[in-house]
This record gives C-alpha cells, structure tokens and sequence, in this order.
C-alpha cells in the first residue's frame, strides 16, 4: 500500500484527506515513480471545489506536476530505468507517495535543477512559455498580467521581459518589491484595474494574461485590447463570450526549454513554501489566499542541513534566511537557498 491525497465531496481544503490505496503497478509504456515534489496550482482548487464541469473522478485524486525517482519499469520502456531522476506531468493524482507514469510524460531530471523547481515546473513553466511564445511579443508591448507574484505569473513576466515587453504586474502590495527584482512594474489590486493601467501606461496596454480571474478579461476588453492578446487559464465564459484565449499545459518540449532556463538561471522559479504531505489542506489554503510569492509544493522527502532555519513541523523555504544577520553585500536570496526537499544522497530530517 501506499498513501495519497483524496476527496470524495465537492469543497475547500478541508475535504482532503491522506488515504491508503494499493501500489500502483507499471503498465506497458509506464513507470512507477517515488515521487519526492509535487506543485500546487489553482486549477486544482476549481475542480475541487466543482467550478469546473467534467471533472468528478474523485479517484483519480489531484495534482499534475511532478518529479521523482524511478522505482519500477513496465514492458516497452526503454527511456528510463531504476534509479533515474524524473520529472513531467499526470493527468491527476501526482499529490501521493508513489504514481505510475506513461514515459511519454517524463523527462529526466537536470542534475542541477532542484527537487522544489522540478516537481512544479510542468504546469505553470508549459503554459507561461506557451503563452508567451503565442503572443509573439517585442520591444513595445505593454503587457498586464494578474497574479504577477504567482508561480505562472512570475514565470511569464519574465520571459515577457526577455522578450523585451513592458511588463505590468497585479499582486498583493507586500509583494510589490517581489514583482520588482524582475524588472515588472507592480500595481496593487484594485477594484477600478482598468484606470490604474491607463495611469501607469497611457500610451495602451497591447496584451493581457488573465491568470486570476474575477472580471480581468473584461477589464482587457475595456482597456481596448484585441481578444486574440488577451489570455485566460481560468475563466472559461469570458473565453467564449468575448472569444479570447483560454490557455493550457503545453507539451514535453515547452517543459525542456523552460527547465533549461531555470537550471541555467536565466530565469528564477521562486518557490514560497513547502509543506509536507499530509498537510495538503493547510498548503491549499495558502494557495487560495493568493498572496504566496512564488509556487507552493508538497514533499514527501524533507531534509535538513547545517544551520538550517526551516523546520520539518513548519517548513518554509523563505525562513531560511530570514533574519539571519549577515555582514557580506546584499544577495538575491533566490539563488543561494538551500535545497529542503531531497532523495536518498541527502541526510533526511530524524536521521
């Protein structure tokens, strides 16, 4: 047997539950992967709660990002083997201790991409290259993006910049100096959107990514955008109504380059926090206040090191250096994090 996460009604948080289930086996084509990170992402929270209609396998459970080591290998499957460091997407269920996967979901793991960064890549890292890429942006575009602080809006904004747009970012005000680092121009949430983005940009705003919902496709229509540059992940009437884009995942390409990106640090994949999986719940309320700078991950493979500041009863990536006073320059504190989350190379808390 082995354990993952479950829901059998419609609801918050607090209808998940970790349960037992029987090992999963690999078929033809799969394998079972231990899986060591699994990212969280909104879309989780729309199914769970009912908002989004043909989604009620609650067998399936929840989770598409995942990354983990090969564990066992079906027939046909000449990719990979055990022992391999893995990581790709499911169709659902990857918040559990152990998941088969077809191979044609999978890519080996970067030696230098971290467990946090590679379990939560696929979703959120796929559709912001996707979308991007989609767009065709260059120097002169104005681009507003909600949930700019967020795992995907973090992740487009910066390829938006790289690409050489203008990049203005919605987010909660204490993460204004979050949007910052990454050259996007932050504005605080505000019921009257459409006017602070005629303030900050008068001369028009020429694309949209809608990755918050609640009224931003409207505010991109009013603001004259055309609907062809106006992109949604989550509100599927606006979509249809006003026939602008309704983006998704992309595919195992779009997943390569952008974990190329990450692993050479041409781009930062923030990670906000990492909670254990039996505190699934606590970490989806996180989630859904929507105020988390960077992604938030489930592991299943906590770890300690020296002078560590993030505790296995209370994890937090950002604890481990705040308030820890230093007498060397300023640094960015994204690239010089250790990792909390690991395999079998490193000493797991308690041992």
């Amino acid at each position: 047997m082995t354990q993952a996460v479950r829901f059998t009604r419609h609801g918050g948080p607090d209808v998940l539950e970790l349960v037992e289930i029987p090992d999963p086996v690999a078929g033809m084509g799969e394998v079972v992967i231990d899986v060591i990170a699994t990212g969280l992402n909104p879309i989780e929270s729309t199914v769970r709660e009912g908002r989004f209609g043909g989604h009620d396998d609650f067998a399936s459970g929840q989770g598409r990002d995942i990354a983990g080591i090969v564990s066992a290998v079906g027939d046909g499957v000449t990719e990979f083997r055990v022992g391999d460091e893995v990581f790709g997407f499911v169709r659902s269920g990857a918040q559990a201790l152990r998941v088969a996967v077809p191979v044609t979901q999978l890519l080996k793991k970067p030696p230098r991409l971290g467990w946090e960064n590679a379990g939560s890549l696929y979703v959120a890292g796929t559709t912001a290259w996707t979308v991007v890429r989609s767009l065709n942006l260059q120097p002169g575009d104005v681009v507003v993006i909600t949930a700019a602080a967020g795992g995907l809006g973090c992740l487009a904004a910066q390829l938006a910049v790289r690409a050489g747009a203008t990049v203005i970012g919605t987010a909660a005000p204490l993460r204004a100096d979050f949007l910052r680092q990454f050259g996007i121009t932050p504005l605080a949430y505000d019921d009257d959107l459409e006017a602070r983005v005629r303030e900050i940009a008068p001369g028009g705003a020429s694309a949209f990514l809608d990755f918050l919902g609640g009224g931003g496709v409207e505010t991109a229509i009013a603001l004259g955008i055309e609907p062809k540059r106006i992109v949604t992940v989550l509100d599927r009437e606006a979509a249809d109504e006003y026939g602008v884009v309704l983006a998704g995942a992309g595919d195992l390409e779009a997943l390569s380059n952008v974990a190329k990106l990450v692993t050479d640090r041409q781009i930062v994949f923030p990670i906000a926090d990492i909670f254990p999986l039996e505190r699934v719940a606590e970490a989806y309320r996180a989630l859904d206040r929507r105020e988390a700078p960077g992604k938030i991950v489930l592991g299943t493979r906590l770890v300690s090191y020296s002078g560590e500041k993030a505790h296995p009863d209370d994890l937090k990536q950002q604890d481990a250096t705040l308030g820890v006073p230093t007498d060397h320059e300023r640094i960015d504190v994204h690239e010089n994090l250790p990792p909390v989350i690991g395999d079998k190379r490193y000493r797991p808390v308690g041992g």
